[in-house]
């Protein structure tokens, strides 16, 4: 992901939606369908800290591979994606989980009702203007003792669309890693891990705010 770029378009969203469409097929084969990686090592606390069986939302599942079909494995998945194709596709490739077709900033929860959410290179497509009103959803929907396991941004870029990624324009949007930090505590959840992980992109260092985040229990107070 670069940080230079054109001015960014009237409706960054739809830029996500159409360039998600277009490259569906091809973003899961360059994701790879393995389990490895930051994806994995994150992915493996949601497993190792969840009771089998536990409601998890996957925001961004893209095609369902390969998050949510790992992630399918142990927990009754939800997964969100505003790309049609990527939905239709992720259907197919991972038929046990639930799969809707949704804004994630728009999508909605019942308050407590789900006990993970995995946001995997996600919220960076979302004008970051909205993640904070995003991450107080997210804690709003976890139950007490439900986690947040998410990828952020580890620079300040407010705004970037890339003209050609992976064959079509692409929108990235994030704060900087202390800022991050500073919205998942504001937003009512307890930081377990906020680790900067740098991983190869198309031969390029690329790095990455890793959260983990907790819904503590409602105060005593």
């Amino acid at each position: 992901m670069s940080e230079q770029g054109p001015s960014p378009p009237a409706d960054p969203k739809r830029v996500v939606e159409t360039g998600s469409d277009r490259i569906a097929e091809r973003y899961a084969a360059w994701s790879g369908a393995a389990w490895t990686g930051s994806r994995a090592r994150y992915g493996r606390i949601l497993r190792d800290r969840l009771p089998e069986g536990s409601r998890l939302v996957d925001l961004g599942c893209g095609t369902g591979l390969p998050t949510a079909r790992a992630l399918a494995e142990h927990f009754a998945v939800v997964g969100v994606d505003l790309s049609a194709r990527s939905i239709e596709l992720a259907r197919r490739n991972v038929p046990a989980a639930d799969f809707r077709r949704a804004d994630m900033a728009a999508v909605d929860f019942p308050p407590a009702s789900v006990d993970g959410v995995a946001a995997f290179y996600s919220i960076i497509h979302l004008p970051r203007t909205e993640h904070p009103a995003m991450l107080q959803r997210i804690a709003r929907w976890l139950r007490p003792g439900g986690l947040l396991v998410a990828t952020l941004g580890a620079g300040d870029v407010e705004a970037v669309v890339e003209d050609d990624w992976l064959g079509a324009p692409m929108f990235w949007s994030h704060h900087d890693a202390a800022t991050n930090r500073r919205l998942v505590a504001a937003a009512g959840l307890r930081l377990l891990e906020a680790n900067l992980e740098t991983e190869e992109e198309d031969g390029a260092p690329v790095s990455f705010l890793w959260v983990v985040a907790e819904k503590p229990p409602p105060s005593l107070g």
